[in-house]
Protein backbone atom coordinates (compact mmCIF):
# COMPACT_ATOMS: atom_id res chain seq x y z
CA UNK A 1 0.00 0.00 0.00
CA UNK A 2 1.51 3.29 -1.18
CA UNK A 3 0.15 5.24 1.80
CA UNK A 4 2.19 3.06 4.18
CA UNK A 5 5.46 3.53 2.25
CA UNK A 6 5.72 7.32 2.19
CA UNK A 7 8.68 8.97 3.93
CA UNK A 8 6.21 11.76 4.80
CA UNK A 9 2.51 10.85 5.28
CA UNK A 10 1.44 13.71 3.01
CA UNK A 11 -0.61 13.50 -0.19
CA UNK A 12 -0.93 16.36 -2.68
CA UNK A 13 -4.58 16.77 -3.67
CA UNK A 14 -5.27 16.71 -7.43
CA UNK A 15 -6.22 20.42 -7.83
CA UNK A 16 -7.97 20.16 -11.19
CA UNK A 17 -8.69 23.21 -13.29
CA UNK A 18 -5.27 24.83 -13.46
CA UNK A 19 -3.26 24.57 -10.21
CA UNK A 20 -2.20 20.95 -10.90
CA UNK A 21 1.04 20.81 -12.90
CA UNK A 22 3.64 18.11 -13.57
CA UNK A 23 6.29 20.26 -11.86
CA UNK A 24 4.20 20.60 -8.69
CA UNK A 25 3.56 16.84 -8.53
CA UNK A 26 7.23 16.06 -9.17
CA UNK A 27 8.51 18.44 -6.49
CA UNK A 28 6.08 17.04 -3.91
CA UNK A 29 6.95 13.45 -4.75
CA UNK A 30 10.71 14.14 -4.79
CA UNK A 31 10.40 15.59 -1.28
CA UNK A 32 9.01 12.29 0.05
CA UNK A 33 5.26 12.89 -0.16
CA UNK A 34 2.84 11.51 -2.75
CA UNK A 35 1.63 13.73 -5.57
CA UNK A 36 -1.53 13.47 -7.65
CA UNK A 37 -1.81 14.82 -11.17
CA UNK A 38 -5.33 16.02 -11.96
CA UNK A 39 -6.82 14.53 -15.13
CA UNK A 40 -10.06 16.47 -14.68
CA UNK A 41 -10.86 18.85 -17.57
CA UNK A 42 -7.83 17.68 -19.60
CA UNK A 43 -8.20 16.11 -23.02
CA UNK A 44 -6.69 12.60 -23.24
CA UNK A 45 -3.89 14.01 -25.42
CA UNK A 46 -3.07 16.71 -22.88
CA UNK A 47 -3.12 14.15 -20.07
CA UNK A 48 -0.66 11.98 -22.01
CA UNK A 49 1.61 14.99 -22.52
CA UNK A 50 1.53 15.88 -18.82
CA UNK A 51 2.26 12.27 -17.84
CA UNK A 52 5.27 12.23 -20.14
CA UNK A 53 6.51 15.52 -18.68
CA UNK A 54 5.98 14.28 -15.12
CA UNK A 55 7.91 11.08 -15.78
CA UNK A 56 10.79 13.15 -17.12
CA UNK A 57 10.91 15.04 -13.81
CA UNK A 58 10.73 12.20 -11.27
CA UNK A 59 11.06 8.44 -10.98
CA UNK A 60 9.13 8.39 -7.71
CA UNK A 61 5.58 6.97 -7.68
CA UNK A 62 2.64 9.31 -8.20
CA UNK A 63 -1.08 9.10 -8.86
CA UNK A 64 -3.64 10.43 -11.31
CA UNK A 65 -7.11 11.59 -10.32
CA UNK A 66 -10.09 11.01 -12.61
CA UNK A 67 -13.66 12.32 -12.36
CA UNK A 68 -16.10 9.42 -12.16
CA UNK A 69 -18.80 9.33 -14.82
CA UNK A 70 -21.79 11.52 -13.91
CA UNK A 71 -25.05 9.62 -13.50
CA UNK A 72 -26.76 11.46 -16.36
CA UNK A 73 -27.65 14.89 -17.74
CA UNK A 74 -29.82 17.34 -15.87
CA UNK A 75 -33.12 18.23 -17.50
CA UNK A 76 -32.83 21.48 -19.47
CA UNK A 77 -35.80 22.91 -17.57
CA UNK A 78 -33.75 22.52 -14.39
CA UNK A 79 -31.20 25.09 -15.43
CA UNK A 80 -32.92 27.23 -18.11
CA UNK A 81 -33.62 30.20 -15.82
CA UNK A 82 -30.12 30.08 -14.36
CA UNK A 83 -28.59 30.03 -17.84
CA UNK A 84 -30.54 33.17 -18.73
CA UNK A 85 -29.39 34.84 -15.51
CA UNK A 86 -25.72 34.09 -16.18
CA UNK A 87 -25.96 35.19 -19.80
CA UNK A 88 -27.41 38.55 -18.77
CA UNK A 89 -24.83 39.00 -16.00
CA UNK A 90 -21.96 38.19 -18.38
CA UNK A 91 -23.29 40.38 -21.19
CA UNK A 92 -23.44 43.37 -18.86
CA UNK A 93 -19.72 42.89 -18.19
CA UNK A 94 -18.63 42.00 -21.72
CA UNK A 95 -17.75 38.42 -20.75
CA UNK A 96 -18.34 35.33 -22.93
CA UNK A 97 -20.37 32.29 -21.90
CA UNK A 98 -20.56 28.75 -23.21
CA UNK A 99 -23.38 26.34 -23.90
CA UNK A 100 -24.62 24.04 -21.11
CA UNK A 101 -23.36 20.66 -22.30
CA UNK A 102 -23.32 17.20 -20.75
CA UNK A 103 -20.25 14.94 -21.08
CA UNK A 104 -18.21 12.44 -19.05
CA UNK A 105 -14.84 14.23 -19.28
CA UNK A 106 -13.41 11.61 -21.71
CA UNK A 107 -13.70 8.91 -19.05
CA UNK A 108 -13.20 5.89 -21.34
CA UNK A 109 -10.23 7.41 -23.17
CA UNK A 110 -8.51 8.36 -19.91
CA UNK A 111 -9.07 4.89 -18.51
CA UNK A 112 -7.53 3.36 -21.64
CA UNK A 113 -4.52 5.63 -21.26
CA UNK A 114 -4.05 4.76 -17.58
CA UNK A 115 -4.31 1.02 -18.18
CA UNK A 116 -1.91 1.15 -21.15
CA UNK A 117 0.53 3.42 -19.28
CA UNK A 118 -0.08 2.62 -15.59
CA UNK A 119 0.65 4.82 -12.59
CA UNK A 120 0.94 3.80 -8.94
CA UNK A 121 -2.55 5.01 -7.96
CA UNK A 122 -5.66 6.10 -9.81
CA UNK A 123 -8.10 7.97 -7.60
CA UNK A 124 -11.71 8.85 -8.33
CA UNK A 125 -13.83 11.82 -7.31
CA UNK A 126 -17.64 12.20 -7.63
CA UNK A 127 -18.43 8.50 -7.37
CA UNK A 128 -17.33 4.87 -7.27
CA UNK A 129 -16.21 3.46 -10.63
CA UNK A 130 -17.79 0.25 -11.86
CA UNK A 131 -16.33 -3.21 -11.26
CA UNK A 132 -14.79 -3.48 -14.73
CA UNK A 133 -12.91 -0.21 -14.26
CA UNK A 134 -11.54 -1.35 -10.90
CA UNK A 135 -10.54 -4.73 -12.34
CA UNK A 136 -8.72 -3.16 -15.29
CA UNK A 137 -6.76 -0.83 -13.05
CA UNK A 138 -5.87 -3.61 -10.62
CA UNK A 139 -4.75 -5.79 -13.52
CA UNK A 140 -2.53 -2.92 -14.67
CA UNK A 141 -0.94 -2.77 -11.21
CA UNK A 142 -2.56 0.43 -9.96
CA UNK A 143 -4.17 0.96 -6.58
CA UNK A 144 -7.69 2.42 -6.67
CA UNK A 145 -8.51 5.23 -4.24
CA UNK A 146 -11.98 6.75 -3.93
CA UNK A 147 -13.05 10.02 -2.29
CA UNK A 148 -15.93 9.56 0.16
CA UNK A 149 -17.90 12.05 2.24
CA UNK A 150 -20.23 9.77 4.23
CA UNK A 151 -20.51 6.26 5.71
CA UNK A 152 -22.93 5.32 2.94
CA UNK A 153 -20.42 6.25 0.25
CA UNK A 154 -17.71 4.41 2.16
CA UNK A 155 -19.79 1.22 2.11
CA UNK A 156 -20.20 1.53 -1.66
CA UNK A 157 -16.46 2.09 -2.07
CA UNK A 158 -15.55 -0.93 0.06
CA UNK A 159 -18.05 -3.18 -1.74
CA UNK A 160 -16.76 -1.90 -5.08
CA UNK A 161 -13.17 -2.90 -4.39
CA UNK A 162 -11.52 0.40 -3.45
CA UNK A 163 -8.08 -0.13 -1.92
CA UNK A 164 -8.17 3.09 0.10
CA UNK A 165 -10.66 5.87 0.83
CA UNK A 166 -9.87 9.58 0.81
CA UNK A 167 -12.12 10.90 3.57
CA UNK A 168 -13.18 14.44 2.67
CA UNK A 169 -14.62 16.67 5.37
CA UNK A 170 -16.82 19.67 4.76
CA UNK A 171 -13.81 21.92 5.50
CA UNK A 172 -12.14 21.04 2.19
CA UNK A 173 -11.71 23.54 -0.61
CA UNK A 174 -12.85 22.94 -4.17
CA UNK A 175 -15.52 20.49 -5.22
CA UNK A 176 -17.17 18.19 -2.74
CA UNK A 177 -16.43 14.60 -3.69
CA UNK A 178 -19.92 13.36 -2.79
CA UNK A 179 -21.40 10.71 -5.08
CA UNK A 180 -24.69 12.63 -5.47
CA UNK A 181 -25.04 16.37 -5.04
CA UNK A 182 -28.26 17.90 -3.77
CA UNK A 183 -30.11 18.98 -0.66
CA UNK A 184 -29.25 15.72 1.12
CA UNK A 185 -25.52 15.76 0.26
CA UNK A 186 -23.32 14.83 3.27
CA UNK A 187 -21.96 17.64 5.45
CA UNK A 188 -19.73 15.78 7.94
CA UNK A 189 -16.71 17.54 9.42
CA UNK A 190 -13.43 15.71 8.95
CA UNK A 191 -13.03 14.67 12.63
CA UNK A 192 -16.60 13.37 12.73
CA UNK A 193 -16.20 11.47 9.47
CA UNK A 194 -12.91 9.88 10.54
CA UNK A 195 -14.62 8.68 13.71
CA UNK A 196 -17.59 7.31 11.74
CA UNK A 197 -15.29 5.41 9.37
CA UNK A 198 -12.80 4.09 11.93
CA UNK A 199 -14.04 0.55 11.36
CA UNK A 200 -14.62 0.78 7.63
CA UNK A 201 -12.11 -1.93 6.79
CA UNK A 202 -9.96 0.14 4.42
CA UNK A 203 -7.06 2.51 5.00
CA UNK A 204 -8.07 6.16 5.20
CA UNK A 205 -6.44 9.37 3.96
CA UNK A 206 -7.84 12.50 5.62
CA UNK A 207 -8.72 15.61 3.59
CA UNK A 208 -10.20 18.97 4.55
CA UNK A 209 -8.80 21.96 6.42
CA UNK A 210 -5.29 20.49 6.77
CA UNK A 211 -2.47 23.00 6.24
CA UNK A 212 0.15 22.34 8.95
CA UNK A 213 2.10 19.55 10.60
CA UNK A 214 -0.12 19.88 13.66
CA UNK A 215 -3.19 19.34 11.45
CA UNK A 216 -1.58 16.25 9.94
CA UNK A 217 -0.78 14.91 13.41
CA UNK A 218 -4.43 15.31 14.44
CA UNK A 219 -5.57 13.39 11.35
CA UNK A 220 -3.11 10.57 12.01
CA UNK A 221 -4.19 10.43 15.65
CA UNK A 222 -7.78 9.97 14.41
CA UNK A 223 -6.84 6.89 12.40
CA UNK A 224 -5.76 8.20 9.00
CA UNK A 225 -2.69 6.71 7.30
CA UNK A 226 -1.86 10.06 5.68
CA UNK A 227 -3.27 13.53 5.11
CA UNK A 228 -4.23 15.01 1.74
CA UNK A 229 -3.54 18.73 1.35
CA UNK A 230 -4.68 20.89 -1.54
CA UNK A 231 -5.19 24.49 -0.51
CA UNK A 232 -1.83 24.41 1.30
CA UNK A 233 -0.03 24.09 -2.06
CA UNK A 234 -1.95 26.72 -4.06
CA UNK A 235 0.65 29.46 -3.48
CA UNK A 236 3.63 27.29 -4.39
CA UNK A 237 5.47 28.73 -7.41
CA UNK A 238 5.18 25.35 -9.16
CA UNK A 239 1.36 25.45 -9.01
CA UNK A 240 -0.63 26.76 -11.95
CA UNK A 241 -2.83 28.90 -9.68
CA UNK A 242 -3.94 32.05 -11.51
CA UNK A 243 -2.73 35.45 -10.33
CA UNK A 244 -6.14 36.76 -9.18
CA UNK A 245 -6.63 33.51 -7.23
CA UNK A 246 -3.19 33.96 -5.63
CA UNK A 247 -4.02 37.54 -4.72
CA UNK A 248 -7.23 36.46 -2.96
CA UNK A 249 -5.35 33.77 -1.02
CA UNK A 250 -2.63 36.21 0.04
CA UNK A 251 -5.09 38.94 0.97
CA UNK A 252 -7.15 36.78 3.31
CA UNK A 253 -9.78 38.34 5.51
CA UNK A 254 -12.70 36.91 3.50
CA UNK A 255 -14.49 33.73 4.57
CA UNK A 256 -15.12 30.68 2.41
CA UNK A 257 -18.46 29.04 1.81
CA UNK A 258 -20.08 26.35 -0.27
CA UNK A 259 -21.52 27.28 -3.66
CA UNK A 260 -22.95 25.74 -6.82
CA UNK A 261 -22.86 29.03 -8.70
CA UNK A 262 -19.79 28.32 -10.84
CA UNK A 263 -20.24 24.70 -11.92
CA UNK A 264 -23.61 23.36 -10.83
CA UNK A 265 -21.86 21.19 -8.24
CA UNK A 266 -21.14 22.07 -4.62
CA UNK A 267 -17.65 23.43 -3.98
CA UNK A 268 -15.97 25.60 -1.36
CA UNK A 269 -14.33 28.89 -2.29
CA UNK A 270 -13.55 32.37 -1.07
CA UNK A 271 -16.66 34.52 -1.22
CA UNK A 272 -16.66 36.98 -4.14
CA UNK A 273 -19.16 38.97 -6.20
CA UNK A 274 -20.13 36.11 -8.50
CA UNK A 275 -21.08 33.98 -5.50
CA UNK A 276 -22.98 36.82 -3.86
CA UNK A 277 -24.94 37.46 -7.05
CA UNK A 278 -25.80 33.85 -7.94
CA UNK A 279 -25.70 31.58 -4.87
CA UNK A 280 -29.39 32.08 -4.24
CA UNK A 281 -30.46 30.83 -7.67
CA UNK A 282 -27.73 28.29 -8.51
CA UNK A 283 -28.92 24.81 -9.49
CA UNK A 284 -27.62 21.24 -9.43
CA UNK A 285 -26.49 20.62 -13.01
CA UNK A 286 -22.93 19.39 -13.51
CA UNK A 287 -21.12 19.59 -15.88
CA UNK A 288 -23.70 21.69 -17.74
CA UNK A 289 -23.21 24.83 -15.61
CA UNK A 290 -19.43 24.33 -15.61
CA UNK A 291 -19.52 24.46 -19.41
CA UNK A 292 -21.75 27.54 -19.30
CA UNK A 293 -19.42 29.56 -17.04
CA UNK A 294 -16.04 28.23 -18.18
CA UNK A 295 -15.45 30.87 -20.91
CA UNK A 296 -16.60 33.61 -18.52
CA UNK A 297 -14.16 32.49 -15.85
CA UNK A 298 -11.28 32.06 -18.31
CA UNK A 299 -11.75 35.59 -19.63
CA UNK A 300 -11.94 37.01 -16.11
CA UNK A 301 -8.71 35.23 -15.12
CA UNK A 302 -6.94 36.65 -18.14
CA UNK A 303 -8.16 40.12 -17.16
CA UNK A 304 -7.04 39.64 -13.54
CA UNK A 305 -10.63 39.92 -12.29
CA UNK A 306 -11.04 37.83 -9.15
CA UNK A 307 -14.67 38.86 -8.70
CA UNK A 308 -15.91 36.53 -11.46
CA UNK A 309 -13.79 33.39 -10.98
CA UNK A 310 -13.94 30.41 -8.67
CA UNK A 311 -11.48 31.08 -5.83
CA UNK A 312 -11.42 27.52 -4.50
CA UNK A 313 -9.98 27.31 -0.99
CA UNK A 314 -10.51 25.35 2.19
CA UNK A 315 -11.64 26.83 5.48
CA UNK A 316 -8.05 27.07 6.76
CA UNK A 317 -6.69 28.95 3.73
CA UNK A 318 -5.59 31.96 5.78
CA UNK A 319 -2.94 29.79 7.46
CA UNK A 320 -1.18 28.61 4.28
CA UNK A 321 2.47 29.44 3.53
CA UNK A 322 3.93 30.66 0.24
CA UNK A 323 6.90 28.34 -0.28
CA UNK A 324 8.34 26.10 -3.00
CA UNK A 325 6.53 22.76 -2.94
CA UNK A 326 9.49 20.65 -1.84
CA UNK A 327 10.36 23.09 0.93
CA UNK A 328 6.74 23.08 2.10
CA UNK A 329 6.68 19.27 2.30
CA UNK A 330 9.88 19.28 4.35
CA UNK A 331 8.51 21.99 6.68
CA UNK A 332 5.29 20.02 7.17
CA UNK A 333 7.34 16.92 8.03
CA UNK A 334 9.36 18.87 10.61
CA UNK A 335 6.17 20.27 12.14
CA UNK A 336 4.66 16.79 12.22
CA UNK A 337 7.71 15.41 14.04
CA UNK A 338 7.52 18.23 16.55
CA UNK A 339 3.83 17.61 17.11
Amino acid sequence: MIADQLPAPIVLAPLAGGPSTPRLVAEVSEAGAFGFLAAGYLTPQRLAEQLAELRSLTVRPFGVNVFSRPSGPAGPATYADYVDEIRQWAAARGLPVGEPRFHDDHFAEKLDLLTDDPVAVVSFTFGMPDADTVRRLHDAGSEVWVTVTSPGEASIAVDGGADLMVVQGIEAGGHRGCFQDGKTAPVHSLPALLELLSGAGRPLVAAGGIVSGEDIDAALASGARAAQLGTAFLLCPEAGTSEPHRQALRRGGVPTRLTRAFTGRTARGIVNQFMLDHDGTAVVAYPEIHELTQPLRAAARMAGDGSAINLWAGQAYQRIRELPAGQLVRLLAVELDAA
